[in-house]
């Protein structure tokens, strides 16, 4: 006799295969009305040739594909809140010392460049997809108690003290709890996997990968697709968490022992609770950067005084020590500075928290990189067309004098410092090197090198201080280089010479 049907299985299981092609249908249906919205208003716009009324025109399109965007990322969710492309970008008041960030999909920032006005990204967009930030639902409670459970082999009784039902937040890919083991003092934070995330991702993933390529074949100039491809490893990546407990202790351990103090604080893992959908680790106790300004206030500190400034200087600087390290050093290293995963602690000390992104670059790209930021330290072009194609860069430069453009598109990407007067770059704009420039091919694993890079500039902003992290980690790739037989003592010792007599000359 067979057995009865369970009509209730059976349509949980229909809803589970029928969900990837809904998200799908969605998509595409969503991302080809905002794209062909563009491209419409652009030729409508181009009958207008009054300037005035020509901003007003796009200021009201991108408004209205500013709510469109929002309304697709907030109902479809995983990934389209994650924003893993997204450059950060800050509208920063001095006054009040108060920042927002904003995570804008890489994706939809180039179509905005190719179909609309050059600026980065329009303000309508910030204002509106701003909101979009830690916004992720929480699982509930019973479904993480039994995540826990199952995982680690316990009841949350038998390992915890205490443990807060409530998230202290929530994200894309997990969300985290503050709780304390049992015989313990000190608190720890439990990092629990949201139920069956993996392969709603991984689907958005992949239509934004078919999206990355029509774009590259018909509008963009740049191999977007290798930028996805890179984007799928590493995120896929996040989804092990004994591979980021893993990542946290190597981090953790390079820079405790090449520093006398180590520039940022890292979590120490509880080794003996991590699987791959739960971490447990250090509670670190900090306020978020964007915080930041609140914390001064309240304290009663000028936030345009020096103690402000001094302060800010000093977070910076650890940030960027550590993070020149660990590229040109190690090699290995925290592939994602955005704001919310940097607490300031006591003292101005800066703790970097979330390691599910980090990247381990080949020997080759490292040295690359590091001849790379030579050149834009020293200014040469030379040097830096020698850099790209050792990291396997591949341009065809369409405009005269090419090394000179090659280095302007080296600092557009690769240094944090913004030109006298510029408080926001446009490098799609139609005098920006990368009109002039075209990259036929970018190595994937450089892409979280450029991500970095931007998402420290995007913080500089934040913190009102404009500064160059090539110059910054100059003597860090002389010593990368020197340290491989690329660079020799003669010349090393010239170059520390040279720089010892233009500060003292300047």
């Amino acid at each position: 006799m067979l057995p009865p049907l369970d009509f209730k299985d059976i349509q949980e299981k229909l809803s589970t295969n029928f969900r990837p092609w809904q998200r799908s249908f969605q998509f595409w249906v969503r991302a080809v009305d905002i794209y062909t919205g563009y491209k419409v208003f652009q030729v409508r716009v181009s009958f207008e040739k009054d300037v005035q009324k020509q901003e007003a025109m796009w200021e009201r399109q991108h408004e209205l594909a500013a709510d469109k965007i929002y309304s697709m990322c907030s109902d479809l969710g995983g990934f389209f809140l994650k924003c893993p492309m997204g450059f950060h970008y800050w509208i920063y008041d001095l006054e009040v010392m108060e920042w927002e960030s904003g995570q804008l999909e890489f994706i939809w920032v180039m179509i905005a460049q190719i179909v609309g006005k050059p600026d980065l990204a329009p303000a309508a967009w910030v204002r509106r997809l701003v909101t979009l930030c830690d916004r992720a639902p929480a699982t509930p409670f019973g479904d993480v108690q039994l995540m826990l459970e199952k995982e680690l082999g316990q009841s949350i009784g038998e390992m915890f003290e205490r443990f807060e039902m409530d998230p202290l937040g929530s994200a894309s890919i997990a969300q985290v709890h503050r709780a304390r083991l049992r015989g313990d003092k000190n608190d720890v934070v439990v990092k629990v996997q949201h139920p069956g995330i993996q392969d709603l991702m991984m689907t958005d993933i992949r239509n934004v990968q078919a999206f990355a390529l029509y774009m590259q074949k018909t509008d963009i100039k740049f191999d977007l697709y290798s930028i996805t491809k890179e984007m799928e490893k590493q995120i896929g990546y996040e989804f092990d968490f004994i591979r980021e407990a893993n990542a946290m202790e190597r981090i953790r351990r390079f820079l405790y022992e090449n520093n006398k103090k180590t520039p940022v604080l890292v979590p120490r893992v509880i080794r003996d609770m991590v699987s791959r959908r739960v971490l447990v680790m250090e509670y670190m106790d900090g306020i978020p950067i964007l915080n930041l300004g609140d914390e001064i206030a309240k304290r009663g500190i000028n936030p345009g005084g020096k103690i402000a400034a001094a302060a800010k200087q000093k977070i910076l600087q650890s940030l960027t020590l550590a993070y020149g390290q660990m590229i040109l050093k190690s090699g290995f290293f925290h592939a994602d500075p955005h704001p919310g995963n940097i607490l300031i602690c006591k003292g101005s000390e800066v703790a970097l928290l979330d390691y599910g992104q980090v990247k381990d670059l080949p020997e080759d790209l490292r040295l690359g990189y590091a001849n790379l930021v030579l050149a834009i330290a020293d200014d040469d072009p030379i040097r830096a067309s020698e850099s790209y194609r050792e990291m396997g860069i591949d341009t065809v430069v369409k405009c005269e004098n090419g090394q000179q453009e090659m280095l302007r598109l080296a600092q557009t990407m690769f240094d944090t410092k913004l030109p006298p007067g510029v408080v926001m770059l446009q490098p799609f704009s139609e005098e920006s090197s990368i009109k002039k420039i075209t990259v036929q091919a970018f190595p994937e694993e450089l892409f979280s090198v450029l991500r970095t890079v931007h998402l420290l500039r995007g913080l500089s902003v934040g913190l009102g201080i404009n500064y160059s992290c090539a110059e910054q980690w100059r003597s860090i790739a002389e010593e990368a280089l020197y340290r491989a037989g690329r660079l020799k003592g003669k010349d090393l010792k010239s170059r520390v010479r040279r720089r010892g007599l233009l500060r003292r000359f300047f």
